[in-house]
């Protein structure tokens, strides 16, 4: 089996769901928050696994608009959770040349969280080699619905719309489309993630758990990824 990445044939941007965090820790014994600690050790090593191998954009699902319906004691323990993990991290971050930036309904986030995240933005914006972007308080519908009404507040002529316009109203409006969409967990779905973005991404589905996985795991998936033919709708004999 050939374990080296083609540097020539990298994914520019890869999206990530990090599932399994309750899985995690409930088969070990502990409660959900275990788990969700032991994720921030996965992300580090993967982020950083992702800038030594020239990946260009990662974006991570870090909390969805549907995470707002889990228990009130889970999300105000992810929210801080949140809070440490960006004050912690953003040294690594500049370390490391990675620039941060979200995308999402931020405004729903506790003004705490708000304020480390910009702080945090700010701080490492003139960074080149790599962009992470979290996802938070974030669902592909959401973005497009918001997309649409943008477009209609901006009284855009029907005429204008295409897929070229529609782009510049959502989120991800700077940033390439993701090559390759990760999830862990076992679990084969989409869950709401980058609904427009993701329309030819390849999908890699791993049975490994979040908390478990690591930049070996993200090197095994951009391996894989490069063993495909990438074909948008044309045949292998199409020009």
């Amino acid at each position: 089996m050939n374990d080296i990445i083609d540097s020539n044939n990298l994914p520019q941007h890869i999206a990530i769901t990090m599932d399994g965090n309750g899985r995690w820790a409930k088969e070990k014994g502990k409660n959900r928050l275990f788990g969700h600690n032991n994720g921030v050790e996965a992300v580090r090593d993967t982020v950083e696994g992702a800038v030594e191998y020239g990946i260009k954009y990662v974006t991570l699902f870090a909390f969805s608009t549907e995470n707002w319906n889990r228990p009130k004691h889970e999300v105000n323990a992810l929210m801080a959770l949140l809070v440490s993990s960006i004050h912690k991290e953003t040294k690594t971050l500049i370390e490391n040349d990675i620039k941060l930036q979200t995308i999402g309904n931020t405004r729903q986030l506790p003004k705490k969280c708000q304020n480390e995240l910009s702080e945090s933005i700010e701080l490492t914006k003139e960074n080149k080699k790599m962009t992470l972007i979290l996802a938070l308080s974030y669902s592909g519908k959401w973005e497009i619905i918001n997309a649409v009404k943008e477009i209609i507040n901006n009284k855009i002529s029907k005429a204008d719309i295409n897929e070229e316009l529609f782009k510049q109203y959502l989120t991800t409006k700077n940033v390439p489309d993701p090559e390759l969409l990760i999830r862990t967990s076992g679990e084969h779905r989409i869950s709401n993630f980058m609904l427009w973005q993701i329309a030819y991404s390849e999908l890699y589905f791993t049975d490994k758990m979040w908390p478990d996985f690591r930049r070996t795991d993200l090197k095994e998936a951009i391996i894989n990824y490069q063993k495909r033919e990438r074909r948008f709708g044309k045949t292998n004999n199409d020009k």
